[in-house]
């Protein structure tokens, strides 16, 4: 039976003449549901054209590099029949301008700049993860790439399902699987090149004994049951709660699961939505916040119950139309920020009772990922670009630049302090994903340069604005140089 929801495509895999697997197209599926494949994120048959949020998802040698080209030039691919394509006809990005890099005071270095790129042929990048000095990079080829000074520093790869997630625990790796698995890795402690798999989350002996039981079981569709512990569709999301005691998996099957990571045991299994869960958070006092491909953004509070945990529903946040993509906390959770497929980040204030502070409007198509680092909020997008924003004391947020130099949609990102900060200006290493098959990595300031764009929070009156997705209290003002959408 076909369900409403994206998140019930079947995939077939097809083995390559060179080995390993590929996904190659969509049982019973329009080019656009292969769209959805690519870009990595579900979203809900509800949300209208242009605005509904898709997914996308990959790794031979890879140099550094910035001539990789996104080619749309087969006019019978899934992508020129889709609304998601046509950022494609847009020509390639100019040169840096004073309002994408600014210079720094006497000195001739750009504070905010492109520094390298990262390039393999290997198929999409899909997930990021930065520590210290290693960026650990996973794509639809199934390969786990670990980068140290822009060079190849060590890779491992998963049998099966290509990677979704990537969250770094100490000397622990957890990585997130199109095949609805979750892979452990831990590196070795003589030797940091070495990675070695030493589980699948629920563990073989979990699932072993919860197969025994058939109260252990739901049913996610008709004629089918799985395992409570076990997600039946794509992972799209990892986090750790902010004392590294549990990790949270979200899926496609509109579930997210919460796991003890000392023992690899899943404690507790909550159907969050209506649609594919595309993102999760955690924040302070046990707080956690879902996205999802029906529009909305959910809140659950932790409760610890001996040594397992409960999960309650607090409040939404957000309902809209179009999909939530993306969400993310400011470095000291006081912050809560979401990326839409309309292309707007919505935000809460959480020391004031989760009160809505406002919209940032700075991309064309949807925001695929957001991150943040010190004072500044980065969002890449379809379009994309990487918009910068930085936000002040008084709650105000700036547009400091755009950064532009992608050919293909922005995916993900990861960012790390940079180690040349000073006293007065801090500084930092941002990484991006894309569907352009490259990592690009960016040297970005927190100074303000003088044609910024101000984007000043004021209180709501009157009508809302129909340009921008639903928002409770106030809204930000848009610069007249600003996309509408």
């Amino acid at each position: 039976m076909r369900s409403t929801s994206r998140g019930r495509r079947i995939f077939s895999e097809e083995s390559s003449g060179k080995g390993g697997q590929r996904f190659d197209r969509l049982k019973n599926s329009d080019p656009e549901e292969e769209v959805d494949h690519l870009i990595g994120y579900r979203y809900s048959d509800a949300s209208p054209g242009p605005a509904s949020p898709r997914r996308y998802d990959t790794d031979p040698l890879m140099v550094l590099d910035s001539t990789a080209i996104y080619d749309s030039s087969n006019n019978t691919s899934p992508f020129s029949k889709s609304p998601w394509s046509h950022h494609m006809n847009i020509p390639p990005p100019p040169p840096p301008s004073q309002h994408d890099a600014h210079s720094g005071d006497g000195d001739n270095v750009y504070p905010n700049a492109l520094i390298g790129s990262l390039i393999r042929e290997e198929g999409h990048i899909y997930s990021l993860a930065a520590s210290r000095d290693l960026l650990y990079t996973g794509s639809d080829s199934k390969n786990i790439r670990v980068w140290k000074n822009q060079q190849e520093f060590t890779a491992f790869k998963s049998n099966s399902g290509l990677v979704k997630a990537i969250v770094i625990a100490g000397r622990k790796i957890f990585t997130g699987h199109q095949d609805g698995k979750i892979r452990v890795w831990k590196v070795s402690s003589k030797n940091g090149c070495i990675h070695k798999r030493v589980g699948t989350l629920p563990t073989l002996r979990d699932y072993i004994k919860g197969s025994m039981k058939p109260k252990n079981y739901v049913e996610v569709r008709r004629n089918r049951s799985v395992l409570w512990m076990r997600h039946y569709d794509a992972i799209s999301c990892l986090s750790l709660s902010e004392d590294g005691a549990f990790l949270y998996s979200a899926s496609w099957d509109k579930t997210f699961k919460v796991w003890r990571v000392s023992d690899s045991k899943c404690l507790e299994s909550i159907i969050a939505h209506d649609d594919a869960v595309n993102s999760l958070v955690t924040g302070i006092d046990g707080l956690v916040f879902t996205g999802s491909a029906d529009g909305s953004v959910k809140v659950w509070r932790r409760e610890l119950q001996g040594k397992g945990t409960k999960h309650f529903f607090s409040q939404t946040l957000l309902k809209q139309e179009c999909a939530v993509t993306a969400l993310v906390m400011s470095p000291e959770n006081t912050i809560v920020y979401c990326g839409s497929s309309d292309g707007l980040v919505n935000f809460w204030e959480c020391e004031n009772s989760l009160s809505h502070g406002g919209v940032l409007k700075g991309h064309k198509l949807a925001v695929l990922c957001l991150a943040t680092a010190g004072k500044l909020v980065f969002s890449g997008s379809a379009d994309m670009g990487i918009s910068v924003w930085k936000r002040s004391e008084e709650g105000e947020h700036t547009l400091l630049s755009m950064l532009t130099g992608h050919t293909g949609p922005v995916k993900c990102l990861a960012v790390e302090n940079d180690l040349e900060s000073t006293s007065t200006e801090e500084r930092y290493i941002v990484y991006s994903g894309s569907l352009d098959k490259s990592v690009k990595i960016w040297k970005v300031s927190e100074q303000v340069p003088n044609v910024a764009h101000n984007y000043n929070n004021q209180q709501q009156n009157g009508m809302p604005d129909l340009n921008s997705a639903p928002r409770s209290s106030s809204r930000t003002r848009m610069d007249s140089r600003r996309y509408n959408n």
